[in-house]
């Protein structure tokens, strides 16, 4: 096994653990919507929640770009 290969199933994980962090993120949105419509939740506590839900969105955005351009390099590089 490569340095590149590494490289390349190193950004794949780091890929599939920002698409987790997104999906869980997604997840806690909706669970935070269903607690307002059903009056769990006030309008203070969802915004709260969404603003810390978007600070942890971008940071698994930019995990998964990260990974993304790791598998990238490593391909191309690899050759």
């Amino acid at each position: 096994m490569t340095a590149f290969d590494l490289l390349i199933w190193g950004g794949a994980l780091l890929t599939a653990l920002g698409l987790c962090a997104i999906l869980w993120c997604i997840l806690r949105v909706v669970r935070a919507r269903r607690d307002r419509a059903s009056g769990k939740l006030d309008e203070a506590g969802l915004r709260a929640e969404m603003q810390r839900t978007v600070a942890i969105n971008m940071a698994a955005l930019a995990s998964s770009m990260l990974g993304l351009m790791a598998v990238v390099v490593g391909v191309l590089l690899g050759r």
